[in-house]
């Protein structure tokens, strides 16, 4: 199992959290970016530089991943892509997106977005909260226990 990370838009502390679990559990973590990133030095930590663009982090992400490989993104299409080719998906607040609730999830995107587009305000996410983090930790080890 790999760890990509879409990371041009992942809060700096759930990277933080990403970056211990590699070590700990000595998986190869590849933060897949359009920018220069700070990352740790270590061995099963890499960053992937991609050309600027909206989708170019996105592709190599699903070019790349394979079978089992988890995903860190908040991009429900992303994720959409990842789990049709047998990846999981994470998000930065502990959802695990899968085949039973990724329809779901992408449904709600594009409906909301379609929204948006109208004109109507459907107002953002909240701030990630500290409970956010934890959930998203414990979702991230629960699913390194299973590989």
């Amino acid at each position: 199992m790999k760890i990509w990370v879409d990371a041009d838009a992942c809060p700096a502390v759930i990277k933080d959290i990403v970056y211990k679990a590699a070590v700990r559990t000595q998986l190869q973590v590849i933060l897949v970016a359009n920018s220069g990133l700070r990352i740790p030095k270590s061995r099963f930590i890499a960053l992937l530089r991609v050309p600027p663009g909206p989708d170019e982090a996105d592709n190599e992400i699903v070019k790349k991943v394979e079978v089992g490989d988890l995903v860190i993104t908040g991009d429900i299409p992303l994720a959409a892509r990842v789990v049709e080719k047998g990846g999981l998906a994470l998000n930065p607040r502990g959802e695990i997106y899968s085949q039973e609730n990724i329809a779901e999830r992408l449904s709600t995107r594009d409906f909301l977005d379609a929204l948006r587009s109208s004109g109507i305000e459907t107002g953002g996410p909240s701030a990630l909260s500290k409970r956010d983090r934890q959930v998203f930790a414990n979702s991230l080890d629960r699913l390194l226990s299973q590989k």
